[in-house]
């Protein structure tokens, strides 16, 4: 029984009970556990979506015992992103901060507006519900990348994550990302190309969470049958 399986007593009855008001319930054989070994050694392959202390572990694990891993998880720091590249070696791992197949064609929309569009600023803005932790989002950070890649820039020698007080003009290659916090909102990303006369915007918004639970779930079933390495959904998808 899933009561069985769930180690920590005092835990139990929350974890069941949070079940029952999704109104859902795994099937018998699934695994409920806080055991992070037994959940890679029974797993045919693991979706990460927590926080990045939690994906820490699972990497730090993980290299004992590979399997293929699918991790959206953002706010990695520089140890843990790291960690990612190393795991990579012994086992497939898909790593995107974002699951939807939109945002992956937004990702090399950005990339060839930037280069194509080089005398126009760029400007990024990411929405999202008060509850998150991280910001700018990793999405937000991902098409900073591909917009500072168009232009053959280092998005961390150019982002402005926030303007206050007399700073002066805006630089010609800055990429300024920034966040917006609020209410319920899943996700928005607009990516702006501002020129004297005229301007572009590129918009993506995601109404519900099952958009990233359906790329993960496909990005899974992908992952299991590739040799090691460090994919993204965009390998996934053949973008």
């Amino acid at each position: 029984m899933i009561e069985n399986l769930i180690k920590d007593k005092e835990a139990r009855p929350h974890v069941l009970h949070a079940l029952e008001d999704f109104n859902f319930m795994p099937p018998k054989e699934a695994i409920v556990t806080d055991d992070v070994v037994e959940l890679l050694q029974k797993s045919a392959v693991i979706i990460d979506f927590t926080i990045a202390m939690g994906c820490e572990t699972l990497l730090e694990n993980a290299l004992k015992h590979p399997t293929p891993l699918v991790i959206g998880t953002t706010g990695l720091n520089e140890h843990q992103q790291n960690l990612l590249k190393e795991a990579a070696n012994n086992m497939p791992i898909l790593y995107s901060t974002n699951m939807s197949l939109g945002v992956a064609v937004l990702n090399r929309l950005v990339e060839l507006a930037s280069k194509s569009l080089s005398d126009f600023d760029i400007e990024i803005v990411e929405q999202h519900h008060r509850f998150k932790k991280d910001a700018p989002s990793g999405t937000a950070l991902t098409l900073g990348e591909h917009a500072a890649r168009g232009r053959g820039l280092n998005l961390d020698d150019v982002r402005v994550s926030g303007r206050n007080g007399l700073i002066g003009e805006r630089s010609k290659d800055e990429i300024a990302i920034m966040a917006l916090r609020g209410g319920d909102i899943v996700g928005r990303h607009t990516v702006g190309f501002y020129n004297d006369g005229e301007f572009i915007e590129m918009n993506h918004t995601a109404t519900s969470r099952d958009t990233f639970a359906k790329g993960a779930i496909k990005a899974a079933k992908w992952i299991i049958n590739q040799p090691n390495g460090l994919y993204t959904i965009s390998d996934c998808l053949g973008l």
